[in-house]
């Protein structure tokens, strides 16, 4: 149980709460606006996020808080650009980072890798032929056993509509294509799993 590894008084700042949802930190903030994640402030002005309201939160919402910093997150890449689901399983596979991760190239394979591999995050090519990656978005978020597992999309056809269409399925965020490592790791939020590379 959470309250045997943590401290019921403890305070978590942005940062640390998103990594315990494993989340953007604008996520958790973006919460906190909307008063569905209680905050307490400091006398700076600087939000804190009690372990009670953390544990509630997430119970509401059916998400899972990853206690353990020893935790491996999970990456599911799905891209049918054979070329670039190859370099973004290398960059983020690597040795050194605290990650493991596994690529498909089609919507199809995506939803079996699903519940093989149970990603934390999948990073999710909208332009796919057969099972595009709205499809597979709807589906993700539509499942009760992986609504709460986050989805960050990437195209190379950045519209208006596509990137309002995605994010309403249920994507955090759409990366246009070509996009940077700094972006790509600002989006998963996996500075502190990739530090060394």
């Amino acid at each position: 149980m959470p309250d045997k590894i943590v401290d019921r008084n403890a305070l978590f700042t942005p940062a640390e709460a998103a990594e315990l949802l494993r989340v953007a930190p604008v996520t958790v903030r973006s919460w906190a606006q909307k008063g569905w994640l209680n905050a307490e402030v400091t006398a700076g002005g600087h939000r804190r996020f009690s372990t009670s309201a953390l544990i509630g939160f997430a119970a509401e919402r059916g998400l899972t808080l990853h206690w353990s910093g020893r935790h491996k997150s999970r990456v599911l890449i799905v891209e049918d650009d054979v070329q670039l689901a190859s370099y973004l399983y290398e960059l983020l596979g690597d040795e050194q980072s605290n990650l493991e991760v596994e690529s498909v190239h089609n919507g199809f394979e995506a939803g079996l890798q699903m519940m093989v591999f149970k990603p934390d995050v999948v990073l999710l090519d909208l332009m796919m032929p057969g099972l595009d990656g709205f499809a597979v978005c709807e589906r993700i978020k539509q499942d009760p056993v992986t609504r709460s597992v986050r989805v960050i999309a990437m195209t190379g056809f950045p519209t208006s509509e596509n990137l309002s269409r995605i994010k309403k399925l249920g994507a955090e965020t759409c990366l246009s294509k070509p996009f940077s490592t700094e972006e790509l790791f600002d989006a998963l939020n996996l500075h502190d799993a990739v530090a060394e590379l």
